[in-house]
């Protein structure tokens, strides 16, 4: 399918409030080099793993996970996730610094004007 029937195709699903296969078809279009690892229920949340390589043992996979009460929620929760996770950073030359300091620090002077 192309882009135009996938979107159309999640307008559908949303339309007709099947959130888990549109939160599904979601990954399917905006991150296809993403797939579904794993889907659990557990204790009364759900769990739901993105992994790039499914054929690696999980033990070898990096793979991306989210919990939610809801299971759309969940497979949304882990596409955003996963989306953070591909989008290119735009490194500098120059560190980022952190914009908050902990409540433990203290600003010092270490030059010595002398």
């Amino acid at each position: 399918m192309g882009q135009t029937e996938k979107t159309a195709r999640i307008e559908r699903l949303i339309g007709s409030a099947a959130w888990t296969d549109a939160a599904l078809a979601l990954i399917d279009l905006e991150l296809p080099q993403w797939q579904v690892r794993r889907i659990a229920y557990d204790e009364g949340e759900w769990h739901c793993a993105l992994s790039r390589q499914r054929e690696l043992p999980e033990w070898l996979d990096q793979s991306i996970g989210a919990h939610h009460a809801d299971l759309a929620l969940a497979i949304l929760s882990a596409f955003v996730e996963a989306q953070r996770i591909a989008a290119p950073s735009s490194s500098t030359s120059v560190p980022i610094v952190p914009r908050e300091a902990s409540a433990l620090y203290d600003p010092l002077l270490t030059d010595n004007f002398a």
